[in-house]
């Protein structure tokens, strides 16, 4: 597998003829505007921004990482395929086969070639965006890496979580409650010591789609990276905070989270398509230490109205571990799931069975939607038979219309973990919100009695098109 460097991984997408450079665009607004149009298109190229307004030469914005099915399977490791559920497929049989390799401590590292401390620090000599028009300041932190650890039992956790710039030392620290990085830092605050905390905004974009993933409690995203990669990832130590940082990273800080020290942070545009958390005063970092490369390159991926770059890669890997986690709970004969991009990966998902027996559907919609992997901001799961596509949303929509009765087949599960991201919870409310599981399977009582479809068999469909498609349909 290739070296984690994303200034390899970008010469290897310009050969493939994904990557784009613009130049002389702005950081307020506009290069946020351009990275949302990209966005909401699939089958788009990366784009690097140089020579931002009011910046020069080098000092860089990578955006749209994800942005094509090919660059998507290639950060996977897994074959580019069309077919929705043959991604999630191959990135389940990825997962089953690979072994987790922890990560390798070095000296030093590309991301060493400059350090500042102290009054030296000036996060905004970077060429930080204002991403959204309604947003209530600069981002570095959209597609980067909060690292943290435990302070009971030392596992380390990476997050993308959202990073505000308050000024030339100061970050916003926001974290949605119940996430790892959430729970590093009220631990810390309860026990009275530190909560060192690093952040690396540029990186290899396996980083950034591993970080995002919903992992097992307590595998530790570096041993997944290295299992992926095939080789370990190599770390500094940081020498403020002791903590892992990616030696090959393009721009990094160190520093402490300050808890007396509060500052507004928001509103930000978030990834439900919303402003969903509006602005509060929230912990701070205070930036001890930064490190960057020679003209370094910030990775950015601001969320979007779905669906987006960030809901179409996370619908591959959301799908497939949620599969996963429900075979491990016992559901047998699971054909497919699918999250779907145009609700941010997470508001709806679809899982298509085949009946075994009285209550299979019903367990298979209370464990698609209590599993680990779905437990984080959910709203409706449906349950369809083997015959729906799961993938196809007409497919979806014609079995819950004509195999569901309202009153018999939607069971409401209320006080379900959410998020202050969700637009549906008021400002201010705890974060708990209802989920629907909607059973759209033939009955399972009078299941073969059920009216016959209205429609050829899919291999008729297919034959007839081998034979008289090209003529028809040119």
């Amino acid at each position: 597998m290739a070296k984690l460097d994303l200034r390899e991984w970008l010469d290897d997408i310009e050969k493939m003829g994904e990557l784009k450079t613009l130049t002389d665009v702005h950081w307020e607004l506009e290069l946020g505007c351009i990275t949302e149009m990209l966005s909401l298109r699939d089958e788009t190229p990366a784009v690097v921004f140089d020579k931002v307004k009011d910046y020069p030469q080098g000092f860089r914005v990578l955006v749209n990482t994800l942005g094509s099915t090919k660059r998507r399977a290639s950060i996977l490791g897994i074959p580019a395929s069309e077919n929705s559920l043959e991604l999630v497929q191959a990135w389940r049989d990825k997962m089953k086969n690979m072994k987790l390799i922890p990560p390798q401590v070095v000296s030093d590292g590309p991301v060493m070639e400059n350090v500042l401390e102290g009054k030296d620090i000036d996060l905004l000599k970077f060429p930080v965006p204002r991403w959204h028009p309604l947003d209530g300041g600069r981002y570095l932190g959209t597609g980067s890496l909060t690292i943290t650890r435990d302070p009971e039992d030392g596992w380390v956790n990476l997050g993308t979580y959202r990073v505000m710039v308050h000024n030339e030392n100061t970050l916003g620290f926001y974290i949605s409650p119940g996430k790892h990085g959430r729970i590093h830092r009220e631990k810390c605050q309860a026990m009275g010591v530190p909560c060192k905390v690093a952040i690396s905004f540029g990186h290899h974009p396996r980083f950034f789609m591993v970080s995002q993933m919903t992992l097992p409690h307590r595998l530790q995203e570096y041993d997944f990276i290295g299992g992926l990669t095939e080789k370990p990832v190599e770390v500094i130590e940081g020498e403020f905070s002791g903590l892992p940082i990616p030696a090959l990273s393009e721009i990094a800080i160190e520093g402490e989270a300050s808890f007396d020290d509060q500052l507004v942070e928001g509103p930000f545009g978030e990834f439900t398509g919303y402003y969903g958390s509006g602005s509060r005063k929230e912990p701070i970092i205070k930036v001890n230490r930064l490190m960057y490369r020679d003209n370094p390159i910030i990775l950015g991926s601001p969320p979007v109205k779905p669906p987006a770059e960030i809901s179409r890669s996370a619908s591959i890997v959301n799908s497939a571990i949620i599969w996963d986690e429900m075979e491990k709970a016992g559901v047998p004969d699971i054909k497919g799931v699918w999250c779907y991009p145009e609700a941010a990966s997470r508001l709806f998902t679809v899982v298509a069975i085949k009946q075994r027996y009285p209550g299979h559907a019903r367990q298979a919609g209370l464990v698609a939607t209590g599993c680990n992997a779905s437990a984080y901001l959910g709203r409706y799961v449906v349950v369809v038979d083997e015959d729906v596509d799961p993938t196809n949303l007409a497919e979806v929509i014609w079995v819950m219309s004509s195999r569901s009765d309202p009153a018999a087949s939607i069971d409401i599960i209320r006080r379900f973990w959410s998020s202050p991201l969700d637009p549906i919870i008021k400002q201010g409310e705890p974060a708990m919100a209802s989920r629907a599981i909607i059973d759209a399977t033939r009955p399972y009582e009078w299941m073969k009695d059920f009216p016959a479809i209205n429609a050829f068999p899919h291999s008729d469909i297919e034959a007839a098109e081998k034979k008289w498609g090209k003529l028809l349909f040119g």
